[in-house]
């Protein structure tokens, strides 16, 4: 299982997302598709994403059973903490000034 949700990206980038995933509401995209076509995807969200945040989450063999990615200015923060990922939050102020949180990449 993959759910991807965008938020303040451009109409491009929704309609590729489409292309690959079911839109079962504004911005979130379902699919099960390989890890392969997974990467391709991120790949694409990176180029298109402009001012805009995404959130990557899918099934995968760890001990929450699901792995993600974020990309674009956003108040959480992917932690990986003891081999758990986890969120933290930035303050309101904080998230306009700190870099964007970016994974390396599905896989």
């Amino acid at each position: 299982m993959l759910v991807i949700v965008v938020e303040n990206v451009p109409p491009r980038l929704r309609g590729r997302l489409a292309v690959w995933l079911i839109e079962i509401r504004a911005g979130v995209y379902v699919g099960d598709l390989s890890a392969k076509v997974r990467e391709m995807i991120w790949s694409q969200i990176e180029e298109g994403l402009e001012e805009g945040n995404a959130v990557m989450v899918w099934s995968t063999n760890t001990e929450s059973g699901f792995d993600f990615l974020t990309l674009g200015k956003n108040r959480r923060l992917p932690v990986e903490l003891d081999g758990l990922k986890l969120v933290s939050f930035f303050p309101p102020d904080d998230a306009d000034s700190t870099p964007s949180p970016s994974g390396r990449g599905p896989g």
